[in-house]
């Protein structure tokens, strides 16, 4: 799991640190540290930290699965992309006609650039033929 860390610079500038990462040595530290400052009156049950363990480990399958996922969307993205070169595009507005020379791949979307050099954004509307 990742944990941005924001800490607070003389000039009031927020500065963000790198992302820390929680993995199992940090839990079975926490969960030691927990056994440790338990109250002896009422202590926990064992069954309690065979759960937290259970509950860690989905959470840190769920991340995994997540970042893959991301990883698989990207690929999809890239490889729908190429498929424009060379095509012809028409934009939404039907205002720019053109063959694809490139495209742009960013995280909210494809842009294709055109042989005249403009830039058409590939989303709904969009003609490709």
């Amino acid at each position: 799991m990742n944990v941005s860390t924001v800490t607070s610079t003389p000039q009031n500038q927020q500065t963000a640190l790198a992302p820390q990462t929680v993995d199992y040595q940090s839990f079975l530290r926490l969960l030691v540290a927990q056994m440790k400052n338990q109250d002896p009156t009422s202590p926990m049950e064992s069954t309690d930290y065979v759960a937290q363990l259970a509950t860690f480990s989905q959470v840190e399958q769920s991340v995994q699965m997540n970042s893959k996922l991301e990883q698989i969307l990207a690929a999809s993205a890239l490889s729908q992309a190429g498929g424009v070169i060379g095509r012809e595009i028409t934009s939404a507005d039907g205002s720019v006609t053109g063959i694809v020379k490139e495209v742009k791949l960013y995280s909210d979307g494809v842009i294709a650039k055109l042989e005249s050099g403009q830039e058409v954004v590939v989303g709904p509307g969009v003609v490709i033929s």
